[in-house]
This record gives C-alpha cells, structure tokens and sequence, in this order.
C-alpha cells in the first residue's frame, strides 16, 4: 500500500538532519525537528525549561536562517518547523507518517534511538537512516518485523536543498511499497534524483567519487603536480565542477572526507583496492593541525589578506606550507577549452601527450574500472551508477558515460596497456557486438547494457521527465532561426527555445517570439516558453547593443527595444495561454519575457531578477510595466489605494537590481505571481509547465490591459529627494542617481496627473526614451562594457 507522506520528523538537528529539515519545509512539509536534552545544564539555567530542552534543535534552526548558501528557499518556509527533544516529545512521532534518523553515525546510538522510538511510530509509518554508509542489518539489530519492513537508507547528500542526490537503500525485508513511496515522494516533492544502492560500505556515490579523489591522491606525488594543477585538471575540463578535488575536499570538510575513506578502509577488506583508500601521511597530519578547509579556514586553500589585498594560496604537500598559486597551463587542456560536448572534451584531454592529459588519463581508466567491477556489489545497473555521480557528485557524465565517449575498446585496451584490471563482464559484452553501454536505436528509445542479465536493457527514467533534446531526436523543428525555435510538444502545446550564447535575448529571439505566437493561435491550444539549458536566460545581447550605441545608431536601438516590448505584450495577450519554464540564471530581458507570459512554471532553484542598473541602464522590454502590474494586482485602478508604496517597492527592486534567490523568494520579491507554479524536481519542469498550459487553454480569456493610477511628477520628486541624499552621501555616484532619476521617471508616470489612468502603451514609450538616453551616456556605455570584458558591474 502507498504510503502518503504528510508530515515528517527528522531525528538529530545538526548539518545533515537541519538541512534535511529545511528542505522538506521548502516542499510545504511541515516536519518536526528533535535533537537529545543538552547535559549539563550551564550554571543558572533551568535544566527543566523548554527552552533548555530545545536548545540543540533551536540552534540547529537559527544555522538554517544564516546559512550560505541558503538552506531555505524563504525564510518563511521555517514556520513549518517545529523543534522539541527526544525525551519530552516521542509522543509526537504518532502523528508523523515518515521519521527520519541523522544522529551520530554509531550503530550503537542508532540501534538505542530505534528501541525508543518504535513504541510511538504509527502502523503506517516509513523509518529511514541518513546515514552515509552504516549496516542496515546492523542498525536493526533487536527491530520487531514491522519495523523492519518499514525501515530502508535514505541517504540525503549536502547541501540538501542544492544537491540532487538522494540515495535509496533497502534492507533484506524492506517491503516494495515503502520504497516506492519515498522513491515518489523524493523525486516528485521533494526535486531528487533516486537511485537505488545495496547496503555495502559508502553506497555509491561516495564510494566512487572517494576512489577518484584517494587514486588521485596516490598518484599525485610520481607525477609531480600541485594542488591547483590537479583542481585545474580535474574540474569543468574534465565534465567535473570548478570546486574539482581539493576545493571540494574543502567545501565538505576534510574530516568527512576522512571518515568515509577509514570506513572503505577497515570494512571492505575484500576490495581489491583497498590500500587506496588507505590516508596518506600528508593528509593524516592536516586532520592533526585542524587544517579542514572551509570550517578551520584552511585546508587544502587558505586565504590570506593583508595590506596588499586578498591571495588564495594553495597548500605544498612536500612542505606541508602555503605557498603562492602558480598560474596553470597544460596544451591539452587548451586543446579541449572550446569544445562544448562534456564526452568530446573529456575524451579529447585523455589523447593528449602532456603530463596532465597523461595523469587525467591513468587516473580516470583506473576510476572507470573500478565502477565497472563493482557492479552488482554496490548497484545492480550502470544507470544508477552514473545517475549517483552526476547527481552526487556534480559530474557532467557518470562513468560509463565517460567510458563511452572515450571508447569501451580503447578504454580496455589502455586499461591492459597500464594493468588496470578490466571487469570480465565489460570484455564479455564487447565480446557479443555490443560496442558501447549506452545506444540509442533509430526510434529513438535508449538501452543501457546489463551485466547481471548480459543484455542491453531500456534505460527506465519517470514519463514526466521532458526535454528539447528529445524532441529534437524525434522530429524537425515547426521553426528556427540561429537564436530560438519551435517544437512541437503534442497536444496542442508548442515549444519556443532559445539557444543563443548564454540564451542572450536578440533581434532573432524577438522575431521568433513574434512567430510563435502567430503559429500558436493558429495551429496550437497554448505556448510553453522553455529549454534545456542550465540557463533560462542571462539576459539582452549587450554587446550588440554597445556597437550601436558606439556608432550612434540610435532608431536601430529603438527598433530592438519597441521590438522586444511588442513580442512581450503579444506574450501576454495572445489568444492562447503563454506559460514560462524557468529555472538558473533569469535576468535582465529573461526575467521580462518571464514576467510577460500568462503564467509561469520556476525550478525552486531560479535565479530571477531585473538587473539593467548593474549595465547601467533601466529596463527596457516592458519590464518596468511587468512588475509594476505585478505588485499592483487588482489595484492598480483603484483610486482608494494609495500608489505610492507600490512605487517604492518597484523603484527599490528594479534601482537595486534585486535577484531572487529562489522560485518561493522570487513570488515574495514580485517577479512571480502567487499562482504561478513550482517545479521541485528541475526534471519535471517542461512537463508541468505543458500541463499549466494545457489546464488553462479551455478555458483561456485574454487579460486586459492594466491601466494604472500614478503619483507622477510629485510621486518623482519625492524619489529624487532620496537620491540626493544618497548621493550627497557618497552611498551612490552621480550616475547611479541619474539612472534612478530615469527609472522614477518612467514608474511614477511621467508628467501624468494623479487623477488620470495611464496605459500600458504610455508607460513603454517612456521606458523606451529613458532606455535610448542612457545608452547615449558615456558612463553607461563604460559599465557595459566592464561587464563583458570582466563579468562583474562597474560602479562608476
């Protein structure tokens, strides 16, 4: 029977069982967070108050609130937590469908919690351990049968709410429909990616990725690299993130990385490699010196700050010293610097003939080898082994995936020529004609070859999992151009992506947007706004728009920005639903695109916000108007609301260039609506947003236009008395108010009377002459370009 999950307690408020605490807040679950009775109570403290009592899950939330990066995707999404202790509120479990266990990582502590808490646990309720590695046997010692049944690993990865891993590990009486809640509970409410592992040592994903780094660590010192050499090697060059080995060592904590290496160590006695997995002397004496990384400020890293400014040096394992970074150059690694495709890339550096590409290569043949002989040990399928290490660890590809793209039989014959042990089952598929783990056939189903079975086998992933690349695969597009083009997603609803660099926004985008809109009042019953990209948008072309602005071609100018604004209002009132699926990075002309469809469908994890001040320039495709009908709702026309706070809190976000740093924070900034939707699992989201439009388009009206009463000229002057303070202040430059002063001009109306509504269509004309005169002034013009050449705004 499936158990419905609506309401949990998470067991031990420290980094793990907070974080997990504070990621099912996100997903509207409220949760119970309960943590042991501190002992001894300090001198001149009731050891029977609440307070006292509480303290430890108390604090576990009050590191939540000030956590970087946020833990929370609102700090409103707190409110669902409610703290307590494990002696005072057992109780409390009785109502609680799923109990969650992250306590010390020592079976005797797990196994003693269990024994209290079974007593109080509903029939129903589902039982997990957090923990990264311990026995399920183990921990159940003593455990009635139902407990048992009930009872799997559910091992979240942190941070919680960032990484998308969650691994699900069942014991030997776990019953199928447990895991099969949480199995959709977590990937549907709560955004994870699952895979399932076999109770051994470490699971998966840190089994592997620890092998990679410890085999990094013992071949290091022969080939003569430094720290910042192998990071540089190691990172996005080679499909893995920019923190790489020894900045990510940093990022979770030396001594974690440590206790998961000393567990492999002392518990697989039976792996062939388990002297890798054995601590080096170096890293022995930096757990002695405290030299842990982010939580010691000083780890593999250490950043040092002095007169001359701020330097990270990077650690001499020789001398065990801090020294200067040198700056990292290896031919093969400029060799792959342009190549897109992570398989290409990867591939590319591994035929390189430098050291680096000879040590990525030696260390990399020996990490593929030693996943392909784990399997069935940790995993029964080489799916869930990749899934584990892209979702657990970052990578652009998992194992087999890099295997593939290097060559399986060139991987076995490099693997031979260095004796690495190959696994019997990787020669035996070669063997049968199989030449690759994964293929795709020509109607476009993929198949992943199973050891166990010696057979290729269909690669299962949920029916809401969307994507353009599928599409691409199965048909030509209905349009295109080089910047966007159109899909069809079925049942009436019609896909415009954006692929430009970066999904800049341009004059192609804009015309493609026009054409959408005319293909899907014709032919479709909705348009879904959307893309595969990490991405939604960064953003306008700027540096189109500098060359312009250089050569003076001012109608030129004004021809992009009345064009962008006439494609976001079609958005908006087209005679079909337009819904955005957004998510990462959204800003700027992204953000007004967003803001003019109907509706929008956000990953929690989107990055939103109207950021043209920081290029010194104020929005120009609509969405100064966007927001303003967007804070203003059902307002905007009534004449017993006063406008000016609506004023402020849109001068304040867009003058500011405020960013929300979530889909939740992003409805109470006002760059979302309450109604629109949240995609928790980034997976699912061109599905849901095709599902938004679809449930709209029956009945589907039009909205009108917004008319809006402004305070105008005085509502203006009162913005500039602030500016000038602030500028006479030094907290802004005379070009900061200046564009303050165009951006109070267009949100206050103009030369508009109070008593008078003003249209939309006013509101973009004086949006677009604000925009024109700031592209004209020098200073705009040098903050743009600052921002191409180094990434970053300029404050001139």
């Amino acid at each position: 029977m499936k158990v419905v999950i609506g309401r949990v307690a998470v067991l031990g408020a420290g980094v793990m069982g907070s974080g997990i605490a504070a990621h099912l807040a996100n997903a509207g679950i409220p949760c119970y967070l309960l943590d042991v009775v501190p002992a001894p109570a300090p001198a001149g403290v009731d050891p029977s108050s609440r307070a006292f009592r509480d303290s430890l899950a108390a604090a576990g939330v009050a590191k939540l609130m000030r956590s970087k990066p946020a833990a929370l995707a609102s700090a409103r999404a707190a409110r669902l937590i409610t703290i307590g202790n494990l002696e005072d509120d057992l109780a409390l479990l009785g109502r609680c469908d799923w109990v969650i266990e992250a306590v010390k990582e020592d079976v005797a502590i797990k196994q003693a919690l269990f024994a209290r808490i079974e007593p109080h646990l509903q029939a129903h309720a589902i039982v997990s351990s957090n923990t990264s590695g311990l026995s399920i046997e183990a921990m159940l010692a003593g455990r009635s049968p139902s407990f048992r049944q009930r009872f799997l690993v559910t091992h979240f990865f942190n941070p919680v709410r960032y990484m998308k891993l969650l691994e699900l590990v069942c014991g030997a009486d776990t019953l199928p429909e447990v895991a099969a809640s949480i199995h959709h509970f977590g990937e549907s409410r709560l955004g994870k990616g699952i895979v399932y592992g076999k109770d051994t040592t470490n699971f998966i994903a840190n089994r592997i990725g620890v092998y990679g780094m410890m085999k990094i660590l013992a071949e290091m010192p022969a080939a003569g690299l430094t720290v910042e050499e192998i990071d540089k090697i190691f990172g996005p060059a080679m499909g893995r993130p920019k923190s790489a080995v020894f900045r990510t060592a940093d990022l979770v904590g030396l001594d974690t990385l440590v206790h998961v290496a000393v567990n492999c160590h002392s518990t697989l006695v039976h792996d062939e490699e388990r002297e890798v997995f054995a601590l080096p002397e170096g890293i022995q004496k930096m757990v002695e010196a405290g030299m842990l990384g982010e939580k010691t400020k000083r780890g593999f890293y250490q950043k040092k700050t002095d007169a001359s400014g701020k330097e990270i040096l990077s650690l001499d394992l020789a001398t065990m010293t801090y020294v200067p970074q040198k700056k990292v150059r290896f031919e093969s690694l400029g060799a792959a610097r342009k190549i897109e495709s992570p398989g290409e890339r990867i591939a590319t550096i591994m035929r390189g003939k430098d050291k680096a590409a000879v040590f990525a290569e030696k260390c990399t043949l020996a990490m593929l080898a030693y996943a392909a002989r784990r399997i069935p040990e940790i995993a029964d399928d080489l799916v869930n082994v990749d899934r584990a290490m892209r979702w657990g660890f970052g990578w652009d590809l998992g194992p087999f995936e890099i295997w593939d793209a290097y060559g399986v039989q060139a991987g076995v014959a490099r693997m031979q020529a260095l004796d690495i042990a190959v696994a019997p089952w990787v020669e035996a598929m070669l063997a049968s004609g199989r030449s690759s783990f994964y293929h795709r056939d020509e109607s476009g189903e993929a198949t992943c070859w199973h050891p166990q079975l010696a057979a290729a086998q269909p690669v299962v992933q949920n029916v809401r999992v969307r994507s353009v690349a599928a599409l691409r695969r199965e048909q030509a597009p209905v349009a295109t151009n080089p910047s966007a083009s159109l899909w069809d997603m079925g049942d009436g609803a019609l896909l415009l992506e954006f692929h430009s660099k970066m999904n800049a926004i341009d004059e192609d985008t804009g015309k493609m947007m026009m054409q959408a809109i005319e293909i899907a009042e014709r032919d479709f019953r909705g348009l879904v706004i959307g893309n595969d990209a990490t991405n939604f948008s960064v953003g306008a072309n700027i540096m189109g728009l500098l060359w312009f602005a250089n050569i003076g071609h001012w109608e030129k100018i004004r021809e992009m920005v009345t064009g962008f604004q006439m494609a976001n209002q079609r958005m908006r009132y087209s005679r079909v639903p337009t819904v955005a699926a957004i998510g990462g990075m959204v800003l700027g002309g992204g953000c007004e695109v967003s803001m003019g469809c109907n509706a929008v469908q956000a990953a929690l994890e989107t990055y939103i916000g109207l950021v043209e001040v920081g290029v010194g320039l104020i929005p120009g495709g609509g969405g100064n108007v966007a927001f303003l009908r967007n804070v203003y709702g059902a307002f905007a026309e009534d004449p017993d609301f006063d406008p000016f706070p609506f004023i402020r809190k849109a001068f304040m976000t867009i003058g500011m260039g405020k960013v929300a740093t979530s889909a939740e924070e992003a409805k109470e900034v006002g760059y979302l609506n309450a109604s629109d939707g949240i995609s928790m699992n980034r997976d699912f989201l061109l599905s849901d947003a095709k599902a938004r439009v679809l449930g709209m388009a029956d009945a589907f009206v039009p909205p009108r236009e917004t008319r809006f009463l402004l305070p105008g000229r005085g509502g203006y002057a009162t913005i500039d008395v602030v500016l000038y303070d602030m500028a006479l202040n030094g907290q802004i430059s005379a070009h900061d108010r200046l564009i303050g002063q165009k951006l109070a001009h267009v949100l206050t109306g103009g030369e508009c009377s109070p008593r008078e509504h003003v249209s939309e269509s006013t509101l973009l004309e004086l949006e677009t002459e604000a925009f024109l005169s700031l592209c004209g002034e020098a200073k705009s013009k040098e903050r743009i370009e600052y921002m191409l050449k180094n990434g970053k705004p300029l404050r001139n």
